[in-house]
């Protein structure tokens, strides 16, 4: 278990990285190299326990390069990740790493629009080990279906996995879990609640949402800081409220604070783009956005 320990000193300092700006494509290569040298280790006299730690650390690091790819928008080679790290999960018989494959799986789909797989994937980490016998992993599984639900449009079906995602948070005891669950609390559920009611339409509630996960995101998680702010300029924008909305976008530069968008936050920009130049072409506030938007994509 101390070669065990030892293969996984690097993955805190990956998982920090990927907190502060996302995922990029050097961040993905580390993980791959840290997982050959967790596979290499395979190669010993070792017990069980240890083989199957072994499996988890090389699941954990392939799931962080398929996630980097995610958000690099670099989707098929994601998906060739996904496919090895739920061989991985499986050998592990981890269940924090099984569901962990799953809510990436969701990922994935959700960046394809195949929302029908995307729900299937989320229903697969409800039902898992992990979510059953630990409130949190439920609460993180149910508030994956509720953003299912919205893309379909069942608004009251996402409306009751967001609660039962609230009322699962809200009985998880604080216990010790993997890293990569930091991200996870009552900030993210409210960003990702932000998310569903924007996509059922509810855009005022949606606007709440994102205000009230704003508040409460740490700033070390400076990417999804930049997400939340850029829901909240949809959310105003659909609102009517168009200059506001152009403020609360360009946040989203201050707080990547020079870091280059990674391609998934990119994508949600340049839809907010399209957006305000159809519902105020010839407003200074726009053309004003316009330039600003010249500018960051030409620097990066």
């Amino acid at each position: 278990m101390s070669d065990v320990e030892r293969a996984a000193a690097g993955m805190e300092a990956l998982v920090e990285a990927d907190d502060r700006q996302g995922g990029d494509a050097s961040l993905a290569v580390r993980a791959l190299s840290a997982r050959k040298k967790v596979l290499d280790l395979q190669q010993r006299n070792a017990s069980e326990k240890v083989r199957r730690a072994l499996y988890a650390l090389a699941a954990e690091y392939t799931n962080l390069a398929a996630w980097s790819y995610i958000d690099l928008r670099d989707l098929d080679t994601a998906q060739r990740c996904l496919h090895e790290a739920t061989t991985f999960a499986g050998l592990s018989q981890d269940p924090p790493t099984v569901i962990h494959v799953w809510i990436n799986i969701g990922l994935l789909s959700s960046q394809r629009k195949n929302w029908s797989e995307h729900r299937s994937a989320a229903q697969a980490a409800v039902a898992s080990k992990a979510a059953r016998i630990d409130p949190f992993f439920s609460s993180l599984a149910r508030a994956r279906l509720a953003l299912s639900y919205a893309a379909l449009r069942d608004r009251r079906a996402a409306k009751r996995a967001l609660g039962s995602a609230q009322e699962a948070l809200l009985k998880a005891p604080e216990n010790r879990r993997p890293r990569w669950t930091a991200f996870y609390g009552p900030a993210e559920l409210n960003h990702l609640s932000a998310i569903a009611h924007f996509r059922i339409g509810e855009h005022a509630t949606a606007e709440a949402m994102a205000h009230r996960a704003l508040s409460e995101i740490p700033h070390e998680f400076q990417r999804n800081r930049a997400l939340a702010t850029c829901q909240l300029a949809c959310a105003q924008l659909q609102q009517g409220e168009p200059e506001q909305a152009t403020q609360s976008a360009a946040a989203v530069f201050s707080i990547m604070n020079g870091a280059p968008l990674p391609e998934r936050m990119r994508t949600l920009v340049g839809d907010f783009h399209r957006d305000l130049l159809r519902t105020a072409p010839s407003a200074t506030y726009t053309r004003d956005w316009v330039e600003r938007m010249r500018d960051e994509w030409s620097r990066v």
